[in-house]
């Protein structure tokens, strides 16, 4: 479950400070130039408010984003126009894409991932980015791991503060799901004003992504610890998927 609706007006003051966007976007694109990608078509899912988009949109000559919230769309929109790159948005879920063209790249970062709880649905996923990607295309995503799901978030609970935003953040974990219930105080003037936000997320094992993956047609060019060249082991809190057609 993810709303992710009075959350967008602040999303990127809480969770930019902790990515490097610029660094994440640069080895992507080194990634496309190593594998010989084309720089035409790029397609972002689960954008959210385009910090992505916005980066590796201005290599290439046509850029779509894809997200099934509104208000993060609405944010994104923005965004991109301010910064001169023009990309369209599409309100769709990316579990049962259908935008009639195809990329050569297609990215889904921040575990968005993860937000598919449903192992028919992870499978249809898989399926409508395989329809969507040209034969020589590339597709680059990245989870939450096992481990940082089941271990680090699991049944945990976490405060952040400062002077603008105040949220407490609880975690139930059950049949490896990551139930997420937050609730954030915003200032508004004198006064703070509340909403409250639920998220779910799946821990997926690396087998069974891999052997989804297979089946969807995809072969792994490459696995990444974290957006780095480092190789993934147990502890591995982000794993950073590069695959292609078969």
């Amino acid at each position: 479950m993810s709303c992710y609706k009075e959350f967008a007006q602040i999303y990127d003051e809480l969770i930019r400070p902790d990515i490097d966007y610029k660094k994440w976007s640069s080895i992507i694109l080194n990634i496309c130039r190593d594998l010989g990608v084309k720089n035409e078509s790029y397609l972002d899912l689960a954008c959210g408010t385009g910090n992505i988009t916005e980066e590796i949109g201005k290599a290439f000559k046509q850029t779509w984003a894809v997200d099934m919230s509104p208000e993060m769309l609405t944010e994104a929109e923005n965004k991109l126009r301010k910064s001169g790159v023009r990309a369209r948005f599409v309100c769709q879920d990316i579990c049962c894409l259908n935008l009639n063209k195809k990329f050569d790249l297609i990215t889904c970062c921040l575990d968005s991932t993860n937000y598919i709880l449903d192992s028919e649905e992870i499978l249809s996923y898989f399926a409508s980015v395989h329809d969507h990607l040209n034969d020589d295309g590339l597709f680059l995503f990245d989870i939450n791991s096992y481990y940082k799901l089941t271990n680090i978030l699991g049944n945990n609970m976490y405060k952040y503060e400062d002077e603008k935003v105040v949220y407490i953040w609880e975690n139930s974990l059950e049949d490896d799901i990551v139930d997420m219930y937050l609730n954030f105080f915003v200032k508004e003037g004198e006064f703070y004003k509340r909403f409250d936000e639920e998220h779910s997320e799946r821990a997926y094992k690396e087998a069974d992504i891999e052997r989804m993956l297979q089946d969807a047609g995809f072969t792994i060019e490459k696995k990444l610890n974290n957006y780095e060249e480092k190789p993934v082991i147990e502890t591995t809190e982000r794993i950073v998927y590069i695959v292609k057609k078969k």
